[in-house]
């Protein structure tokens, strides 16, 4: 529980602390953690199926998505707590949580024990990304705060790369018990380390929490992935389905009424009216929507329709981190030169564009071709994350540095999350046999085809929608 008397930042006297080396790598390190997280139980997927917990596959989408959807829906609630009472705090509380959530998952005898401890790191995954991302504006001059935002978007990239190695080697040698009990003591280790290296920042004791709109954000994302995932089961014209999807909407209505008339709500939906900002969180959203369909998938393709071990298949992402290492640095120079949407237009085409080129391969598809299909998705990705990122930080009044980061690191998870979902969805709608089977292979790839192209075509429509946003900004200028 994060307490003002406890973690506010205060002021220290002498000359305002900068971003040094040891800093930026610890913050990193636990930006790295919280997102190798999200990677890890895609690679754990065969082994849980298989597991004494016997998950339909239903809870199988929610093992991994119950981490995303909470991670999101606390995004901007914890980056406000960040602000008000210190991001230094938040940050070793989120660590706290994120250990406390290991725990909860190595020790789960049921599906639903292990969706809460997920759901429990998620919520400590809140706390910890924005308030280093919100860390980082603060101590950076302005002529280095491009970098190091590249910087963390980088070792978002390479937590996605930790994770996947980690959970394949997780799920050839120990067990997926193994890898969440590791959890408690890096999150411990990690918060003792921010307590030594990272210094405290500006709080702002007038920074707005606001409950009953962080409930009703948060609300209105369950219920419509809620929906999302249960479609299949249930039926899409089923009362129980139809129901989640009018609370989705019912919810997000409320809250936006209830926004504009409070004094200081949780998130004010008039900073909407800026067309780059509209643009920029649609973006981010799009191109984590296209990845994390993917990751859900990589590792069930390349297990029962290629053969790999788990550890060859956490390895076998690599092309993706590549280009998610490499091209931001290339992104943000790009800008420099023609402006963002150059970067973020060709981009957000890649990744749809390496979607539907990943949709057509099957069993008999060579490993190296598969390989140059995640280049150009992961290559796309990478192009357009330094311009989206800046984008929503710098739409923003630096006081409200909390928030960007939060609506950035939240539009991410979002994405993820329904990203998630809808391609479980599609999957689970055309295929119900058992993708171990070797005879039911050929249906599994052909019914992943489908899932993948529909995120394709979903988020090539959703690309055009953000580059029109930057040319439509242009033309009001």
């Amino acid at each position: 529980m994060l307490r003002h008397a406890d973690i506010q930042d205060r002021a220290v006297p002498g000359p305002a602390p900068t971003l040094t080396r040891a800093t930026l790598l610890v913050l990193c390190a636990c930006v790295l953690v919280a997102q190798a997280m999200v990677a890890a139980v895609n690679l754990l997927i065969p082994q849980l199926a298989a597991s004494t917990l016997h998950p339909t596959p239903g809870q199988l989408l929610w093992a991994v998505d119950a981490y995303v959807i909470v991670f999101a829906a606390l995004l901007i609630p914890a980056g406000a707590l960040g602000d008000r009472y210190g991001r230094k705090g938040a940050l070793m509380s989120g660590l706290g949580l994120f250990a406390a959530g290991g725990a909860v998952s190595a020790l789960a005898t049921t599906p639903a024990v292990l969706i809460a401890g997920r759901g429990l790191c998620g919520a400590g995954a809140a706390l910890i990304m924005p308030a280093t991302m919100s860390v980082l504006v603060h101590l950076s001059p302005p002529e280095r705060r491009a970098q190091a935002l590249a910087t963390w978007t980088l070792t978002i990239g390479l937590g996605g790369l930790t994770g996947n190695i980690g959970g394949g080697l997780a799920g050839q040698y120990l067990t997926w018990r193994a890898l969440f009990w590791a959890v408690v003591p890096l999150g411990g280790l990690l918060a003792l380390i921010v307590a030594r290296t990272v210094p405290r920042t500006p709080s702002r004791p007038d920074a707005s929490v606001d409950p009953l709109g962080a409930a009703l954000l948060a609300g209105a994302l369950l219920a419509v992935v809620y929906g999302i995932i249960e479609g299949p089961g249930f039926g899409w014209g089923s009362v129980r389905v139809l129901s989640a999807f009018g609370a989705g909407a019912a919810l997000l209505a409320a809250f936006t009424l209830y926004a504009l008339r409070a004094a200081a709500p949780l998130l004010d939906p008039r900073i909407f009216r800026s067309p780059k900002l509209r643009a920029g969180t649609l973006g981010i959203g799009t191109g984590f929507f296209g990845l994390f369909a993917l990751f859900y998938v990589n590792p069930q393709y390349l297990q029962y329709a290629k053969g790999f071990s788990p550890a060859m298949a956490g390895l076998a992402i690599i092309p993706v981190t590549t280009g998610l290492a490499v091209m931001p640095k290339l992104g943000a120079r790009l800008a420099q030169r023609t402006g963002p949407r150059l970067p973020i237009g060709v981009g957000l085409a890649m990744v749809g564009a390496g979607l539907l080129l990943l949709s057509t391969v099957d069993k008999d598809t060579p490993y190296l071709v598969y390989a140059v299909y995640l280049l150009v998705m992961s290559a796309g990705a990478g192009l357009s994350a330094p311009s989206l990122t800046l984008t929503v930080v710098a739409e923003l009044p630096a006081h409200q540095a909390g928030l960007g980061s939060g609506l950035n690191t939240a539009a991410r998870e979002i994405g993820a999350a329904l990203g998630v979902a809808v391609f479980g969805t599609v999957l689970a709608s055309r295929f119900h046999g058992d993708p171990r089977d070797p005879a039911q292979v050929t249906a599994f790839t052909d019914a992943m085809g489908v899932a993948l192209g529909t995120v394709g075509v979903v988020a090539l429509l959703a690309a055009a929608t953000a580059t029109m946003g930057y040319r439509e900004r242009a033309a009001a200028s």
